[in-house]
C-alpha cells in the first residue's frame, strides 16, 4: 500500500507541472508591427477582440525549427525555418479538429489539426535563412517536412502547404 502511495506521489510530482501549464491562462501581447497572421475560431487566447494576431517579431520570438526538403515547386532542396504549427496552436489554446487556412490571394485549404501533432509542420518565416517576400511565397508558408515521411510526398499534403498564409480559422 505504501509503495502505491509513493508511486502516486511521484506521478503527481511529474504530471502537476504539465497539467498546470495546460490550464494556465496565458497572455498574448498585442502586435507592435504590421500583423501577418490572424487566428480565429475555437481558440482560448486572444489579443485583439476575438482573434489572436501575430506580427513577424512575435512569430520569430517563438522557438524556431528548420528542415531542408524537396518541394514540387522547386528543382532543388529548400531550407525552411519558423515556429512549429503545433506550438502556435498550443499558444492560442486551439481546440478544433480542422484548420481553415487562407492565403493573401484568398486561396483556402482545410488542414486536419492532427497534422500539426503528427508531423513537424512549420509556419515558415524564412526560406534559405532569408525572410520571404510575397514574390517568394511569403511572408508565411505552412510547409510539411516532405523528405522526412514518404506519405507526405503526395498531392494531399502539397495542397495543404499554403504559401502567402494570412489567417487560420480553427473549427
Amino acid at each position: 500500500m505504501r509503495i502505491n502511495l509513493i508511486k502516486k506521489l511521484i506521478r503527481w510530482v511529474f504530471l502537476a507541472p504539465l497539467l498546470g501549464a495546460s490550464f494556465a491562462v496565458q497572455a498574448l501581447e498585442a502586435p507592435r508591427h504590421t500583423p501577418v497572421l490572424t487566428l480565429t475560431g475555437l481558440i482560448g487566447v486572444t489579443n485583439h477582440k476575438e482573434a489572436a494576431v501575430f506580427d513577424m517579431a512575435m512569430l520569430e520570438a517563438l522557438p524556431q525549427h528548420e528542415f531542408t526538403t524537396l518541394t514540387p515547386w522547386e528543382d532543388r532542396p529548400i531550407k525552411f525555418s519558423g515556429p512549429l504549427l503545433r506550438d502556435v496552436l498550443r499558444l492560442v489554446q486551439a481546440r478544433g479538429q480542422t484548420l481553415r487556412a487562407t492565403a493573401l490571394n484568398d486561396y483556402r485549404i482545410s488542414i486536419p489539426a492532427d497534422d500539426a501533432q503528427q508531423f513537424d509542420v512549420i509556419i515558415a518565416t524564412r526560406l534559405n535563412e532569408q525572410p520571404m517576400s510575397i514574390r517568394t511565397r511569403g511572408p508565411l508558408f505552412i510547409i510539411y517536412p516532405f523528405n522526412a515521411h514518404p506519405q507526405l510526398q503526395s498531392a494531399r499534403y502539397y495542397e495543404r502547404s499554403i504559401w502567402q498564409l494570412k489567417a487560420i480559422h480553427v473549427e
